[in-house]
This record gives structure tokens, sequence and C-alpha cells, in this order.
């Protein structure tokens, strides 16, 4: 346990280095590490949102709103399905979580079957003698539908926040529909909120011609057809349009879209995959002169003319916008989406003074920590015990440095974790020094109470630092959000005292004893 292979100390020298350069950022403002070189490293510690201040939100996933739609798409596919069969039917509609429909032939309950299965394909369906038909969303489809719209809508909300540059936001799952998103150093939510909250769900449309918004409200909107209001209320504008049900081309199909400028207005440019492409060619090269619906929201945000057939797949989106507004339309646009609409249940905004004090309570917290941790050690062992605050120190640098190459989030319960790393890295040390002393009182040359006592030692230190790192793991895997911050500290933190207790000062101590005591066993060690 002595002896140390040249490799052994390069490479333990090494990682030391490489610690102090992956901390180094950390000691310098941001704007100054910014300035290093390119192959140093630049990232810094990201504190979280109790450290530095944000915005908090709580929110819930529309999940009747997604059953709804499942259910409207279902009507409209057991429609089309039996229609294209030459299928007679009545009373087809929604009734609770079922689509129910009649067929007017009992004889043509087996071919319809296939068809109707078809139609509400993972759904439950019944079909009774008198051709009374039930497509049926069952509890467990519903809990399925439910999994896959949050974690659709935690996706999009990440794509969303992320175009908006806010750093480390943390977005996660929070019981059967909700979800909680935190956004440290957001001090005005609202634009974020709003960009979060909006579905963005965009269709293409026709305006029915023969019909104005003032008459359709007057004696109800022709059958096919839906009012739907402007996205704003100008002069000049209608206020609100019949538009044609059927979707000619939906946002699904939208690749990209950027905020741009067309005669010195700012629009949205857009552009479809190669079968919305096509799509979008064929109905506005069947349909020129008609009035082309850009519905967002159940909104009309823009409603041109189309002049000529629009091939190639691109369009622009234009509308006296501002160029806030394009510029959010076209990231809501991109990010794609949501399935559900959301529902703001919990808003917290979190002040940087309060940031501020339990950074500087943590600070001294750590501070008061190792120093009297320091002072202890010294007192106690010494020359021994000098050995260990410089591993110590070497550990509390190899733990920044380990956070900020992984670009962890440092919250005030992370805080605390790296005050109990410290205070629990010194424990290896004192199992070691303390069986080096019980070797000594036995008989044995310093050299060899030495090598005894880190040999006899190291088994004690791997129980005790295994069963905290996999407790450690544990959290991580189950916890989260603050527990989580503990935890990747926590963790850390053992990974880096196990490598400085067991390797970083026994080397110390090697070397020291190589240097000072060859041919001096019989002195007694200053411990």
């Amino acid at each position: 346990m002595i002896h140390f292979a040249k490799w052994k100390i390069a490479a333990i020298v090494a990682v030391l280095l490489a610690g102090l350069v992956a901390a180094m950022p950390n000691l310098l403002s941001e704007e100054t590490a910014a300035k290093l070189p390119n192959w140093l490293p630049h990232n810094r510690l990201s504190l979280g949102l109790d450290l530095q201040g944000g915005s908090h939100l709580l929110l819930e996933v529309g999940i009747a709103a997604v059953v709804k739609e499942q259910l409207e798409g279902t009507v409209d596919a057991v429609r089309v399905e039996l229609r294209g069969a030459n299928i007679g039917y009545t009373d087809l509609g929604i009734e609770g979580n079922a689509v129910h429909v009649r067929l007017r032939e009992p004889s043509t309950i087996e071919a319809a079957q296939p068809l109707l299965k078809k139609a509400g394909a993972g759904m439950e369906l019944s079909i009774a003698d008198d051709g009374l038909a039930q497509i049926l969303f069952t509890d467990l489809a519903i809990k399925d539908l439910s999994k896959r719209a949050v974690e659709q809508s935690i996706e999009i909300i990440r794509r969303r926040i992320d175009e908006t540059g806010v750093k480390e936001p943390s977005i996660q799952r929070q019981g059967d529909d909700r979800i909680l998103v935190q956004l440290p150093g957001v001090k005005e939510p609202e634009r974020i909120k709003a960009l979060i909250g909006q579905t963005a769900k965009l269709t293409f449309r026709f305006v029915d011609p023969n019909v104005s918004a003032e008459v359709a409200k007057a004696s109800g909107a022709p059958a096919g057809t839906e009012i739907l209001p402007g996205s704003e209320q100008r002069e000049g504008l209608p206020s609100a349009y019949v538009v044609q049900k059927r979707i000619m081309v939906s946002g699904e199909n939208l690749v990209d879209a950027q905020a741009t400028f067309q005669d010195n207005q700012p629009v949205v440019s857009f552009r479809f995959d190669a079968i919305g492409g096509k799509r979008f060619g064929d109905a506005t090269k069947q349909n020129v002169g008609k009035v082309f619906a850009i519905v967002l929201d159940g909104k009309v945000i823009s409603a041109p003319v189309i002049r000529d057939a629009i091939m190639g797949g691109s369009g622009i989106i234009s509308g006296s916008f501002s160029l806030q507004e394009v510029q959010d339309l076209a990231l809501l646009l991109r990010a794609g989406a949501l399935p559900a609409p959301l529902t703001v249940l919990e808003e917290r905004t979190v002040g940087a003074d309060l940031g501020a004090d339990s950074i500087a309570a943590g600070k001294l917290a750590s501070t008061m920590g190792i120093v009297m941790i320091a002072v202890a050690m010294l007192v106690l062992y010494g020359l021994f015990g000098i050995f260990a605050n410089v591993a110590l120190l070497l550990n509390g640098i190899l733990l920044v440095g380990a956070l900020s190459l992984l670009q962890a989030t440092l919250t005030l319960p992370g805080i605390a974790g790296i005050a109990l790393t410290l205070g629990m890295a010194v424990d290896s040390n004192v199992l070691v020094f303390e069986r080096i002393r019980e070797e000594i009182r036995n008989g044995r040359s310093p050299v060899t109470a030495i090598d005894h006592g880190y040999r006899e030692a190291m088994s004690t230190i791997w129980d005790a630092n295994l069963t905290t790192l996999i407790s450690g793991l544990i959290m991580f895997m189950l916890g989260s959000g603050s527990v989580k911050g503990f935890a990747v500290t926590l963790s850390l933190g053992i990974i880096t005292t196990i490598f400085t207790a067991v390797m970083v000062t026994r080397l110390i101590t090697v070397l020291w004893l190589k240097r000072w005591r060859r041919g001096s066993q019989a002195q007694t060690l200053p411990l």
C-alpha cells in the first residue's frame, strides 16, 4: 500500500489538474470565463431557482380535451369508412367516452365490423344485434392516452423554452396530468407563460364565400362550416369568419418556420414536408381566387386571397404583426402543437434577494464547517492532519469541477450536499490514522504501521462510501427537484472523496515518508 508506480502518480496528478482547470471558470466572472481559450472548459456552476430566483409554474394538461378530440376524429373516421362502403347508418355521435352509431340494416353488421374496428383503432368495439354499435374509450386506453399527452407536452414545452434562451430549465412530470416548470433567472414570466400555454394548433382551411359571419350568427352556420373569430379586431377587417371544417393542411406537416420581412413588414415564412407541400400546392392550384384561412388555436390569424397556385411547399403568414409577434409565432410553429391545452394551477416568482441570501448562508455554513474540520484534524493528527486538509481542499475543487463539467444545477439542498460531503470526506482519513496509531501501539515500525493502516482500513472505507453512494443513486432515480440536486452533489462527492482518501492522501503520506523518513523507521510518527 505504500508503493506507487510512476504511471499511477502521473494519473493522480492529471486528474487533480483536470479538476482544477474545470473548476477555474467559477472563480472568474462570466465575461472573463467566456474569453478563455477554446480548448479550456468554459462551463460554470448553474444555479437553481432557489439560488438565483426565477419563476415556478405548475401546469395541468387538459386530458379531457385530448379524449374529446380523439372521439371527434373517430366520428369522422366512422363516417368516411361507412360511406365509402355504402353502408347506411344513423345516430352517429358522441356520448360520454364512446362513439355510437346505428346501422340501418342489421344485415350489414358483418361488413361494417372491420371498418368500425379500423376507425376506432385502440378502442373497444361492441355491436348489438339490432345494429347499434359503440366504440368505447376504456379506462386503460384513457390512461395510456393521458401518459402520452403529458410526455409529448413536456417535450414541446422543453423545445419552446429552449428557443427562448432560458438556461437550465427544470421540466418534470408531477402526478398523472401535471407538469412542474421551474425557470431560473426569469423574473418576468408573462411572455414565457404565454408561449408555454398556447396550444399552437395550426390549420389551413377555406373561408365559405356564400355566407357572411353576421348572417351565419343570426341563422346558423351552414353544414360543414363553423364561425371562427379573427385573432385581432382591426378596422376594415372582419371580426369573424365562416370557415369550412375540412382541414386542407395541418401544422403537423410543417418542418420549419422563421420570422422574416416582406415589403418591410414582419411576416412568418413556413415550409411543409413533402406530403404537406403536395396538399398545399393542390389546394391552392384548385382554388385560385378563394380566401384561404390560416387558423391558429381556433382563431383566424390571416385570411389571404389565393392569387396563384403556391407550389414548392412554402409560404408566408402575414397580418400586420409586430416583430415580437412573428418571432413568437415562428417559435411556436417550429416547436410543434401541444396535444392538449394547459392550465396554470400555481405560479410563483422567487426573488433574486432570497437566492442571494441562500447563497450567502450556504457559503457561510460551508466555510465554517471546513474551517472547523481543518482545525480539528490539525489538532488531532498534527502533520497527518495537514495531509488530510490538503486532500479535503482538493476534494472540494474536484467536486466543483465535476459539477461544472456536467452542468448540474446547484440548488440549496445541493449546497447542503456539498457541505455534508466535505464533512464526511475526513471520515476515511480518520479511519486510516486511527488504524495507524493502533498498529504503532502494537509495536510496528512507522513504515509497516502506515502500510497496514491503509491496507486494513480500505474495506471499511469502501463499504461506508459505497453504501452512501447507493443511497444517493436511489434518491436520484426516485426523487425529483431538490431531492435530485442533493443526490447529485452527494453522489459526486462520494466519488471524489474515495479518490482523495484512497489515492491522494496516501500518495502525500508515501511521498513524505520516502523523503523525510527514509532510514528512520525507529522514530515515532508525528501522529
